[in-house]
């Protein structure tokens, strides 16, 4: 396993943040902070982290949400010239929570099980390359969403996917199932119950009531059609995408999702696609099950949404230069 890169004047992240190799006379240069979470589904080698501690990065082992957040907080006002997260999504979301809105770099090693941050980034998967990218990547503004003071980076949902989520980690705790079997049996539970929903969406101003069995906000605009379905094409476009189906029978969903996988989703009937900078979303229920980015919270309501441009500065790869004309 490579060591950590020590920065210096010819590191892009470093200088962006007026950070040279050397420190200058009279100040300390922080070390890089890395925050891990301890149970990544890639797992995590103690020589890895007594090779990175070697060189300059601070390497902390989360065990919790709470500290991977009070170790960010740390951090920053230790003055670390970048902040790194190591996990999946919801490890992503919680260190990034901290970092928005500070300015300081953000750096990504994706070890979780679907990296969608930082695929839609082209962030590199493997671990040696992502190491690489938080030395020698460029920062480049990224929006970020946010729903009654928290924040997502990939999206938020209401109604079939909190459920699915809840019931999943039910089943873990209690019958010790993986994550993917317990989700199958969590996702067939909730076709069976299969509830709707029913709500105000107060957007563009204009008032759209809605039963609908989910309700999805994506933090800019996801491909919904063809083989590419679920991914972003940018994260600094400025704007929330909405997406909610009418009154779909458990076929109809079928049907939709047959539309979204041979590009026709468009045709769709009863299926909305909106976006907006802000929005409200109003239902009878006083309290809501609300997912961020595979993370479940019980949020009072109405839940209000609104996208924080270029709120984030995310390490990424060095764009490819063109080839030269001839």
């Amino acid at each position: 396993m490579a060591g950590w890169p020590s920065a210096s004047p010819a590191c892009r992240p470093c200088a962006a943040a007026g950070i040279s190799g050397k420190p200058h006379k009279g100040t300390i240069l922080s070390k890089i902070a890395v925050i891990i979470n301890a149970s990544a589904g890639c797992g995590y080698a103690p020589d890895w982290a007594q090779q990175l501690e070697a060189q300059d990065a601070a390497i902390t082992l989360a065990q919790s949400g709470a500290e991977m957040i009070a170790t960010a907080e740390q951090a920053l006002r230790d003055g670390a010239p970048i902040v790194v997260a190591g996990g999946g999504d919801g490890t992503i979301n919680a260190v990034a929570s901290v970092v928005t809105g500070s300015g300081t770099p953000f750096g990504v090693l994706p070890l979780g099980t679907l990296n969608h941050f930082a695929k839609d980034l082209n962030i590199p998967l493997t671990l040696d390359a992502a190491i690489a990218n938080v030395a020698q990547g460029v920062p480049h503004q990224v929006d970020v969403g946010e729903v009654n003071g928290r924040i997502f980076l990939n999206n938020s949902s209401l109604g079939l996917y909190p459920d699915i989520v809840r019931d999943r980690e039910k089943q873990q705790r209690r019958l010790g199932r993986g994550k993917w079997l317990a989700f199958s049996w969590a996702l067939v539970a909730a076709l069976r119950r299969y509830p709707f929903l029913s709500v105000q969406l107060k957007l563009n101003d204009a008032v759209h009531a809605r039963r609908t069995p989910f309700v999805f906000i994506g933090n800019n605009e996801y491909l919904m059609e063809g083989l590419n379905i679920g991914e972003r094409e940018r994260l600094d476009g400025g704007q929330l995408s909405l997406y909610v189906a009418q009154r779909p029978g458990r076929l109809g969903l079928l049907k939709l999702a047959l539309h979204a996988l041979f590009g026709k989703l468009s045709q769709a009937k009863d299926f909305d696609v909106l976006t907006a900078t802000d929005l409200e979303i109003a239902t009878k229920h006083r309290r809501l099950r609300v997912a961020t980015d595979g993370e479940v919270t019980i949020m009072n309501t109405p839940l209000h949404y609104r996208i924080r441009p270029a709120a984030l500065a995310v390490l990424v790869p060095v764009p490819a230069l063109p080839p030269p004309a001839e």
